[in-house]
């Protein structure tokens, strides 16, 4: 009787030790697999693969430059229809009831020391803070870069259109507002004393705003690329730019939520792609590991 038993229960072990062993296997597997090796990206936005070459970046966005800066001049000599243009402009802010202009210079003009500052921000801030946006991407979160620089490309090319079909006439030009332009009389400022005969700057392309719009842009951008909780401050950018923009009396408000909307439907368009996470590759490989482990055991059976 034991005798006769006695094979029964060893074949029965035998039977068993490789559904065992493809359990253990199993299990093993996803350990490994979600265990960070060194090959393993912890940061996925430090991947290179998605870094455009560097020279070819830089030619890029140095010919966009060009070429809208080109566009823009291409826009002066228009000083009349700029001038008609702005009337209307003025006239449909008041029939949308919006805040008037000169409430936001009123503020500025209760301290020489603060349009100074405003001045010299409006002057100086928009290229510089653009530029050290790109790189920042560039360097550290290249498919964030990429997205970012298309947006950027299309909101300004859309603008150029706008620049050349609506020439308009800023607010600190404009009789009809009684506003002062604050940079001739403060400084600093990036405009000549005649608008007609400026060859440096195109003052006939208000609308849309692109200080507005690329200042919003960045605020997006960096909220997007970051994840500390203090990312929201950066929309600071865009709301001082904005009430700069009005109380030095170079842009009416419609011209900010003119760049606001384009911002919106590039943004609609152009998505920000969905890289592979660290945690979606380990999942990924826990999963064809299992998969691969009864084959194993199957085959040594």
């Amino acid at each position: 009787m034991d005798s006769r038993t006695a094979p029964a229960e060893s074949r029965t072990e035998t039977k068993t030790e490789p559904e065992t062993d493809a359990t253990a296997g199993r299990a093993a597997a996803h350990e490994r697999a979600a265990r960070p090796s060194d090959d393993t990206d912890a940061h996925p936005s430090h991947d290179t693969a998605a870094r455009p070459p560097l020279l070819r970046e830089l030619l890029l966005v140095v010919g966009l430059f060009v070429v809208y800066k080109i566009g823009r001049q291409l826009a002066t000599g228009h000083t009349a229809e700029a001038f008609r243009n702005a009337d209307r402009v003025w006239d449909w802010e008041r029939a949308l009831h919006l805040p008037g202009e000169g409430a936001v210079q009123n503020a500025l003009l209760h301290s020489d020391t603060l349009v100074h500052i405003a001045n010299t921000y409006y002057a100086t801030v928009h290229f510089p803070a653009t530029v050290a946006f790109l790189v920042w991407l560039y360097l550290k979160r290249p498919a964030h870069y990429v997205w970012a620089r298309r947006v950027l490309a299309a909101v300004t090319g859309a603008a150029l259109a706008g620049h050349l079909l609506f020439p308009l006439a800023p607010p600190r030009l404009l009789k009809a507002a009684g506003l002062l332009d604050t940079g001739q009389v403060y400084g600093p400022t990036v405009y000549g004393a005649h608008p007609a005969t400026d060859a440096v700057a195109n003052q006939f392309a208000a609308m849309p705003s692109l200080h507005f719009g690329w200042a919003l842009m960045v605020a997006i951008g960096l909220i997007a690329a970051t994840r500390s909780r203090w990312r929201w401050l950066w929309l600071l950018h865009p709301l001082v730019t904005l009430l700069v923009i009005v109380g030095t009396a170079n842009h009416y408000w419609l011209d900010a939520i003119v760049a606001a909307a384009l911002l919106g439907i590039a943004l609609a368009v152009i998505r920000l792609p969905q890289p592979t996470t660290t945690a979606g590759r380990v999942q990924e490989r826990a999963d064809n590991s299992v998969q691969v482990m009864p084959e194993l055991v199957g085959a040594g059976r």
